[in-house]
């Protein structure tokens, strides 16, 4: 019970590892604690852990439920990467950041809960979570990591709010069961590539102060059959480059094309 944390590598590829109980008291899940238990089925996290440190529980692929606690403010990089059997997750109010690629490759993820302090989604957070079907961003995000939900093949819809004024490179790459988007009024910068080959997306809404379209932004996106561009927009790449559908280009540059 004199224990603070879980030091790094503790338990790291102990394959036999099939549950654990972490006492209260714990306050930190150091970087890899758990990593590789491959037959470790479910964890519960004692309210005194504010930390979950880098791939903590990474390549856990048999993990299918965790109970994160209120008390943590942290999900570190790679914490639940390739937990390939975990189905929901639920993050608690006290997060603030979903750090890089925490949760890559949970392909049997179906839903995830955002809470409202969450502020930054990180780079590649939910990458090749194949099973995931819808996401809402709550309003506190002001930042959308690049390739954050890369590859998502099942995402059908995605609320972006008036909170999120930068989407990053790839943020939504291939994913390719998203029919429409909208880009509220707060987002300035959309990256390159941001939702290329997003194959199902037939319209797209574009907020009044976006000022940059990156470098094929929404390149083939084959059903895309109209957008327009806001006056606000004063680079736009070859953004739509492989829009086979696409039949009206409205707004700015209209013109010239």
């Amino acid at each position: 019970n004199n224990t603070i944390y879980i030091g790094k590598g503790a338990f790291e590829n102990c394959e036999h590892l099939t549950s654990i109980t972490i006492p209260e008291g714990v306050t930190g899940i150091e970087e890899g604690a758990f990593k590789g238990c491959s037959r470790l089925t479910s964890i519960i996290l004692p309210n005194s852990v504010t930390m979950i440190g880098k791939s903590a529980f990474q390549g856990c692929s048999n993990l299918t439920s965790v109970t994160i606690p209120d008390s943590v403010k942290t999900i570190g990089e790679g914490a639940f990467y390739e937990c390939s059997s975990l189905t929901s997750v639920t993050i608690p109010d006290s997060v603030t950041t979903i750090g890089n690629y925490a949760f890559y490759c949970c392909t049997s993820l179906t839903s995830v809960t955002i809470p409202d302090s969450v502020t930054t989604i990180g780079n590649y957070a939910f990458r090749d979570c194949t099973s995931l079907t819808s996401v809402t961003i709550p309003d506190s995000v002001t930042s959308i990591g690049s390739y954050a939900f890369s590859e998502c093949g099942s995402l059908t819809s995605v609320t972006i709010p008036d909170s999120v004024t930068t989407i990053g490179e790839r943020a939504f790459q291939n994913c390719s069961s998203l029919t429409s988007v909208t880009i509220p009024d707060s987002v300035t910068t959309i990256g390159g590539w941001a939702f290329c080959v997003c194959e199902s997306l037939t319209s797209v809404t574009i907020g009044n102060s976006v000022t940059t379209i990156g470098g094929s932004a929404f390149s083939d996106c084959s059903n895309l059959t109209s957008v327009t561009i806001p006056d606000s927009v004063t680079t736009i790449g070859m953004a739509f480059s492989g829009c086979d559908s696409l039949k009206e280009f409205k707004g700015k540059f209209a013109a010239d094309n």
